[in-house]
């Protein structure tokens, strides 16, 4: 059965291609629902230490495991999503809701985890995977472009939400700020996903990148149309180098980037004086992240992106160096600024890498499993951060393995490769009930 058309295809302006709303209310989704899962659990790091003398190994291990069932629930949604479009978002976002508002609820160890855990499957639902699932078929020569865009809500969560949820938790702790967070998802994202967004451009008589039926999009460098129309079983893709270059890689980048970026605020509060001026690094990190991503985008779609990969990742493990032996509070913020600009690609590069390889019909499958890996990556990094910290008594080694750890990634992505056509065996475009998630 053909969904309904949503509201937002009726009433908004037709001279503007239908993908570019898909974009920014993309933007708006990720926002929220990113913003919250990413950055928020920076800012509750401390806090939970404090309000339950936990260790910082402990609540960075809710936080790992975080990532790990993320991870494993967008694997276990993505091939889903390539059938069934966005039919999980908006249950996966009313879950999110409910695990946001009990964070501030736990006393128990227990009890975080598994409100952790809660929060992790509605993400795996309603975020990464069935997002860039989407993005993947609205767009293939603009890609980057719109990716940039929709990702860019990120970011933005990043700027906004992450000063609003430390005062938050100053004026009434993690209790006030969970409950508030849950009425942001519920207010902001929900409408977005109800009206406005379409999983597949078919689905309302469009073509990816807003071709005309029977035009045929100009020659240029990048994948062809009949490479992002062929179907891809897991258990071929994982038998290329190119998808063992981008899960290796993408394993260890994600697995240092997320350890900084968690600990970021813990780590700068005693040198800048206070969780509010070390909230203000995070956001500047996530606004640097914004500026390079819509910046990345104008010229990804036109340059090869494992080099620009490589590049992204040399900054980044540099940055992470330079701030450790910095002391002054303005270098301070210009480097936190600076591996913004990489945090700000690194995702998008990610989705970016596989959609060239594998295309956009088995999108959700294959990204499914190289982000279920990333995510691994995602939550050993905190842990790992927080262990050392603790039996280290500071951020120094760390940090510096964190930086090393970047460094080998941007060697891994080097094998990430397009497979030549002739490599790929026929294309099988699939059928229009495919396309509306029948």
């Amino acid at each position: 059965m053909t969904a309904p058309t949503p509201l937002g295809v009726r009433v908004l302006p037709r001279r503007l291609f239908y993908g570019w709303y898909i974009a920014i209310g993309a933007s708006v989704v990720m926002f929220v629902g990113v913003g919250i899962g990413y950055y928020g659990l920076a800012v509750f790091l401390r806090p939970l230490q404090e309000e339950h003398g936990w260790s910082n190994a402990t609540v960075s291990g809710a936080t790992s495991a975080y990532f790990i069932i993320s991870g494993l629930s967008g694997a276990l949604f993505g091939p889903y999503t390539d059938r069934h479009g966005l039919r999980l978002m908006l249950p996966g976002f009313v879950l999110m809701a409910a695990a946001a508002a009990l964070i501030g609820r736990v006393h128990e160890i227990w009890q975080l985890y598994a409100v952790y855990a809660l929060l992790a499957v509605s993400f795996g639902m309603a975020a990464g995977v069935v997002i860039n699932a989407m993005m993947a078929r609205w767009f293939v020569r603009a890609r980057a472009r719109a990716m940039s865009i929709s990702a860019t809500g990120i970011s933005v969560g990043g700027v906004v939400l992450t000063p609003v949820v430390s005062w938050l938790v100053d004026r009434g702790g993690v209790a006030l700020a969970g409950p508030v967070l849950a009425v942001m998802l519920i207010v902001i994202a929900m409408p977005v996903i109800a009206f406005v967004l379409v999983f597949d451009p078919r689905e309302i008589g469009l073509r990816p990148d807003g071709l005309a039926p029977g035009a045929v999009a100009p020659l240029r460098a990048g994948p062809t149309e009949a490479s992002q129309q062929r179907r891809w079983r897991v258990s071929a893709a994982v038998r290329t180098v190119p998808f063992w270059g981008i899960t290796i890689a993408f394993v260890l980048v994600l697995a240092a980037q997320t350890g900084f970026v968690i600990h970021q605020i813990a780590f700068l509060e005693d040198r800048l004086g206070s969780r509010n001026a070390a909230a203000l690094a995070l956001s500047t990190t996530a606004f640097g992240a914004i500026v390079a991503r819509l910046v990345v985008g104008l010229f990804a779609d036109a340059v090869d992106k494992r080099w620009l990969t490589v590049a992204l990742f040399v900054i980044q493990g540099s940055a992470v160096l330079a701030v450790l032996h910095v002391e002054s509070r303005w270098a301070t913020y210009l480097l936190t600024l600076t591996f913004g600009f990489t945090i700000g690609n690194v995702y998008m590069m990610q989705s970016l890498l596989v959609g060239e390889i594998f295309g956009m019909v088995s999108f959700g499958a294959i990204f499914g499993i190289v982000a279920m890996a990333a995510q691994a990556g995602s939550g050993l990094g905190p842990f790992a951060v927080g262990w050392l910290e603790d039996r280290t008594g500071s951020y120094m080694l760390p940090f510096t393995l964190s930086a090393a750890i970047t460094y080998l990634a941007a060697i891994a992505v080097v094998f990430a490769r397009p497979i030549p056509d002739a490599a790929r065996g026929s294309a099988t475009v699939p059928t229009p009930e495919d396309a509306a998630g029948g």
